[in-house]
């Protein structure tokens, strides 16, 4: 390659390197599967490699992808929280071995376990702080969070100073439990556990790490008073400590014998109940590794052998279309049984209808599949047609019949019913939570057993709950009902806006269901408008208005309506504006308030005519900052926007 082309492909590589790794390590949202990130890393090594002179010092081989979150209180590591080389075959790590001096050390293999690393600190026994690798040198104070951790232990038989290191992951079967609620309540789904993992323990609520059944490895010490000769050596120690170590690690004399113990941890892969993307192979003996050091990113000690991405050929024999909560329809293959990754796989998803037709894919065609991030099967295409016509999906939805539809500009066919039985729990769940009809204690658990017991189909049932029935559910007591049935009672008064956002509609939040029962008034005028009326709504936008204006013409919803309305639940807007004083004014709410919440806080900004924004521009008026506020606020000072507390605030609404 000459040296201006060389040039400009490390410029080009190194920017998407480094886009994908702040999508990876800092918003744990990636793109691309971990094979295509290391083929783009292999690239620009190999670039490097033949002209080093271009290796800059923000390369991204030269530095840790991830960085403290500001979320946090920053962690200065003692010690550096180093990454690790890949390699991708066995004659590269043939190259490693040729390397070390095995005369002198025995080498280490140990599973790589795909997850968040971090470091946990003890003095004199006890727990007291833990933090994320970060850049490698700064990382982020989430001790609060991994005491959510159980197998963490909090205390520990040792008397000094102990830092070890280690990879906090997110078990198979909690990371499936997890994307099904995600999918339930219409949520993003994690795209894998390492993710899944990752954003769980960055979490500001512990509450939130702590439901997600996250689980730890420990895998190195990083400081000790006490001296080890052998990284396996230290390995039994913590053991005997009580850590949760990594499930299996031996030492081998040599290149061959590490090379089998690779093949059994990779074919062992299948039978795990957490995700690994490698093994780790390391020089075992401590004061070697010292001399042979560190470049300024790796070890020169270890590297981690990536296992190739398994794909098979299959016949596939149908295609089925599931219909989720959200009312996605997604067609899903079903093909003859093969094995990846240790176990057997017959189904995979097939996205949405573009994604067929661009592979062209038909019932009988041979398909070629892979495991994404081990767990998610995934269709890469059609290795040979059979010569039938291209699957098409289905006008009407396969759970209830009704007609389905494709928005412009989305990939996504979606059910019109909004009491199709597929998405009704996720409907019913969004219909009774905080922002929208607020029914404390029908939570998603209450629900799916009133669902199960048949005692609701939709969401008029809600409103003729009968005690009796209800009293005779398992864990339900006297108190419990009639607390239930109050709230469900006391919802009837809300005001119209929480109605409108309760239905779900798609494109109107609580902002805009807030925007239209001011215009509108009461729930009649919403039914009785045209298009051309939702259209004129300050604030509204074309796609907004027609899926208001659509919602509102089905049959289906006029007649929930009506039967809310014989059921006594408010259809009239009870917003008043008493006064002008922060009209033509915009406000945006950051961190935690003292007193108010930040619907209190909206409510009494629009009582008095002046608007909110999630996000600070030049054509902000006022930020109310709280506690804990972040990014918002330092964008405020910069730009010179007025920020005021809550004490403030409330003295201009006196």
């Amino acid at each position: 390659m000459e040296f201006k082309i060389a040039k400009k492909k490390i410029k080009e590589l190194t920017k998407i390197i480094k886009y994908h790794n702040e999508l990876y390590y800092n918003q744990d949202a990636p793109e691309i599967e971990d094979f295509e990130y290391d083929d783009l890393m292999r690239q620009l090594k190999a670039i490097e490699k033949e002209y080093p002179e271009l290796i800059a010092d923000d390369s991204p081989t030269q530095k840790v992808g991830g960085k403290a979150k500001d979320l946090f209180s920053p962690v200065n590591h003692s010690v550096k929280m180093e990454s690790l080389q890949d390699v991708f075959s066995f004659g590269e790590l043939e190259d490693f071995c040729n390397k070390i001096d095995l005369d002198k050390t025995a080498l280490s293999v140990e599973p790589k376990i795909d997850g968040l690393s971090v470091s946990l600190e003890y003095e004199n026994g006890k727990f007291v702080r833990g933090s994320t690798r970060g850049d490698g040198e700064i990382g982020e104070d989430v001790t609060a969070n991994l005491f959510e951790i159980k197998s963490i232990p909090k205390e520990i038989e040792y008397d000094g100073l102990l830092e070890v290191r280690g990879e906090v992951y997110m078990p198979k079967s909690s990371f499936l439990k997890l994307v099904e609620r995600q999918e339930l309540l219409g949520e993003q789904p994690a795209k894998n556990p390492r993710n899944a993992a990752a954003g769980s323990l960055r979490q500001k609520n512990s509450a939130v790490t702590a439901s997600r059944n996250l689980d730890i490895f420990i895998f190195n010490i990083q400081r000790c008073d006490k001296v080890f000769s052998s990284h396996i050596q230290s390995l039994d120690f913590l053991k005997e400590l009580g850590f949760n170590v990594l499930p299996s690690y031996l030492k081998v004399k040599n290149y061959n014998e590490a090379i089998n113990e690779i093949i059994k941890i990779g074919d062992s892969r299948g039978n795990l109940s957490f995700d690994i993307d490698g093994a780790v192979i390391k020089v075992d003996d401590l004061e070697y590794r010292k001399l042979l050091g560190s470049t300024a990113k790796y070890p020169k000690w270890a590297v981690a052998y990536k296992y190739p991405p398994e794909e098979k050929d299959t016949v596939l024999r149908n295609i089925e279309i599931n219909v989720g909560r959200t009312g996605a329809l997604t067609p899903t293959a079903v093909f003859d049984p093969i094995t990846l990754a240790g176990t057997t796989v017959s189904r995979a998803v097939l996205h949405n209808e573009d994604f067929i037709n661009s592979k062209e894919i038909a019932i009988g065609d041979t398909i070629t599949v892979r495991k994404a991030g081990e767990i998610i099967p995934e269709v890469l295409g059609v290795k040979k047609h059979c010569g039938s016509s291209v699957f098409a999906m289905p006008k009407t939805c396969p759970s209830c019949g009704a007609p389905v539809y494709r928005e412009e500009g989305e990939s996504v066919i979606r059910c019109t019913n909004v009491e199709c039985p597929a998405q009704l729990l996720r409907h019913l769940i969004h219909f009774t939570s905080r922002d929208a009809m607020d029914i404390e204690g029908l939570g998603p658990a209450v629900l799916e057993q009133l669902l199960n017991a048949g005692l609701i189909s939709n969401i008029i049932d809600i409103y003729t709950l009968d005690y009796s029935k209800v009293i005779s559910l398992e864990r339900t007591g006297e108190k419990t009902v009639n607390n239930l049935l109050n709230a469900i009672n006391k919802s009837k008064d809300n005001d119209l806006y929480k109605l409108i956002f309760a239905f779900g509609i798609r494109h109107i939040g609580l902002k805009a269901a807030k925007i239209m029962a001011e215009k509108f008034k009461n729930i009649d005028a919403i039914l009785n408008a045209s298009l051309e009326d939702f259209i004129d709504i300050d604030g509204f936008g074309e796609i907004m208005a027609k899926s208001a204006y659509e919602f509102f013409s089905l049959n289906e919803t006029r007649l929930t309506i009506e039967k809310l309305k014989e059921l006594g639940i408010n259809t009239e807007s009870k917003s008043q504006v008493k006064d002008n004083r922060f009209a033509g004014l915009t406000f945006v709410l950051t961190g935690t308030l003292p007193t108010l919440t930040r619907s209190d806080a909206t409510a009494i900004i629009e009582s008095f005519g002046g608007k909110t924004s999630s996000s600070v521009s030049k054509k902000t008026d006022y930020v109310l900052a709280g506690d804990e506020a972040g990014s918002k606020l330092d964008k405020a000072n910069s730009l010179g926007i007025k920020v005021i507390d809550e004490n403030q605030f409330l003295s201009m609404t006196e």
